[in-house]
């Protein structure tokens, strides 16, 4: 009858192989990093210019109004009230019918406000109407 021990014969792994392996594939990426070159794209940029833009042409101008957070109206930088945004469209419309009316509103501004200038827009006949959401 033959006495097995465990305690003096423990099974050792050699890490030697591995680590030799684990270097060279990190040396083998690194040197293969060290050779790829980004491709990014080449922008032509057009030379400075110290000459102003052209002035906009009063007859391409939309018809904006802008709705603030606070649900104030504006039309061309100015206060306006709710009554008489009708009578700016049809006013706007008949001297330059091909723009757009753009209809800016912040993004707390009321929906409904939104919905009431887009119909007065589209009683006074604009068919090009635009609707954004403001910052």
């Amino acid at each position: 009858m033959r006495k097995f021990s465990k305690g003096d014969d423990e099974a050792e792994i050699n890490m030697t192989p591995m680590l030799d392996i684990v270097f060279i594939m990190l040396i083998f990426f690194i040197v293969t990093a060290s050779f790829t070159r980004e491709t990014g794209l080449d922008l032509n940029k057009p030379p400075a210019s110290n000459t102003p833009p052209p002035p906009p042409d009063p007859a391409t101008k939309p018809i904006a109004f802008v709705i603030d957070n606070s649900n104030r109206i504006s039309f061309d930088f100015r206060p306006i009230e709710l009554g008489s945004i009708r009578s700016i469209i049809e006013r706007e419309h008949a001297a330059r019918p091909l723009v757009p009316v753009i209809i800016q509103a912040g993004p707390d501004a009321h929906t409904g406000i939104v919905v009431q200038i887009h119909d007065m827009a589209m009683n006074a006949k604009v068919t090009n109407i635009v609707v954004s959401k403001g910052k």
